[in-house]
């Protein structure tokens, strides 16, 4: 057993048993290779079902980084052009100022229609066709390309649209031919998540971040992005119907599963390299940069991943995506680590267990 792993396990468990956690999974890669592969506490307090390998975590905005690499598949594949309008592919989008926004702009949160459409309820996060059919109408907030604010729920659809049109096959079935399957986690990593799947569920508790974000004034603009009844929180991402949904605005995985698609995006996996070496690095040069008004901080952001967060290292070229409750996957290119962390206690905080693991493999923070 490495020092690392130890380190890890011993982490997890102290996040447990202090009552910070309840149950969480981490998983890292190094050049390939799985260093690290931790479970801890409770998949479901109420029956004291223990976490396990197999158990899967829904992570909501963490799944975005799934859709962003479905999108960079196809790219590599020459079926997708980031520069190319989105209209290009779904022509009904192009109406109402639209028809400039290209996909890369839509990649970096900069389309200009981050708001989910009015009167859009769990249920109706299900329904592909109106979903579309609603965002297709809706007005640009700003002259798209000229600012960049979280797309919360848009960015899957639009982002899952364009690929639809291309393949013809939804987003879902795509991740799993094209990224999933060859990687061998076609069961551990989904957008909708299937029936005989759910007994695996971890089960959502809400925490600080639940409260933190139904504490915000009716006038934050985080509320322009995602309506009230669509907050994070464990009643929603404990709901069968919201996860069974086809949006690749969020997502359901195990962390070992997460971790593996991001060592694909910077190296080889058993073989298997998701993208080249020159596509990486195109996706994770800043192609967005300042103050993110729904998120309320200063963000960088490359083509669907954030760049150099906390939770990163503050490492400029890594990348990744973190989701409401603080589950978080990410890689760094230069070290070839990539890292997930999978939770189902809803906190505003991700614990540091990547900078212990960094540390115990000399990788430099």
């Amino acid at each position: 057993m490495t020092d690392a792993q130890v380190r890890a396990q011993e982490a997890a468990d102290r996040l447990v048993e202090s009552g910070q956690e309840t149950g969480l999974q981490v998983a890292a890669y190094l050049r390939g290779e799985l260093v690290v592969d931790v479970c801890a506490g409770l998949a479901d307090a109420a029956s004291g079902r223990p976490v396990d390998g197999q158990t899967l975590f829904h992570s909501f905005s963490a799944g975005k980084g799934a859709a962003s690499t479905v999108v960079h598949v196809l790219a590599e594949r020459g079926l997708v052009d980031y520069g190319a309008p989105v209209a290009e592919y779904w022509p009904e989008f192009g109406g109402r100022g639209k028809h400039k926004v290209t996909v890369a702009q839509v990649l970096t949160h900069s389309a200009g229609v981050p708001q989910t459409p009015v009167g859009t309820t769990a249920a109706g996060l299900a329904d592909w066709e109106l979903m579309c059919e609603r965002i297709a109408m809706l007005d640009p907030l700003w002259e798209p390309g000229t600012a960049s604010e979280y797309h919360a729920v848009t960015f899957g659809y639009i982002l899952g649209e364009v690929v639809r049109r291309v393949t013809r096959r939804p987003m879902s079935q795509v991740l799993a031919e094209q990224v999933t399957a060859p990687l061998g986690i076609a069961d551990s990593l989904f957008f909708a998540v299937p029936d005989e799947a759910f007994p695996r569920l971890a089960r959502l508790e809400d925490s600080d971040w639940t409260r933190m974000l139904a504490a915000q004034p009716d006038s934050s603009t985080f509320f322009r992005t995602l309506p009230r009844s669509l907050l994070p929180s464990a009643g929603l991402g404990n709901r069968p119907g919201h996860l069974t949904a086809d949006n690749p605005s969020a997502g359901t995985m195990t962390a070992q599963a997460f971790a593996r698609m991001y060592a694909a995006l910077i190296g080889e996996v058993d073989g298997v390299r998701l993208i080249s070496p020159e596509r990486t690095t195109k996706i994770t040069a800043v192609a967005a940069e300042g103050f993110d008004h729904t998120l309320g901080r200063p963000m960088s952001k490359g083509l669907g991943y954030f760049l150099g967060m906390p939770e990163m290292g503050h490492r400029r070229e890594a990348f990744g995506v973190k989701g409401s409750g603080g589950s978080i996957a990410f890689a760094d290119p230069a070290h070839g680590f990539a890292f997930a962390l999978t939770k189902n206690r809803l906190t505003g905080q991700t614990p540091d267990i990547a900078d212990q693991i960094r540390k115990s493999l000399d990788i430099s923070v």
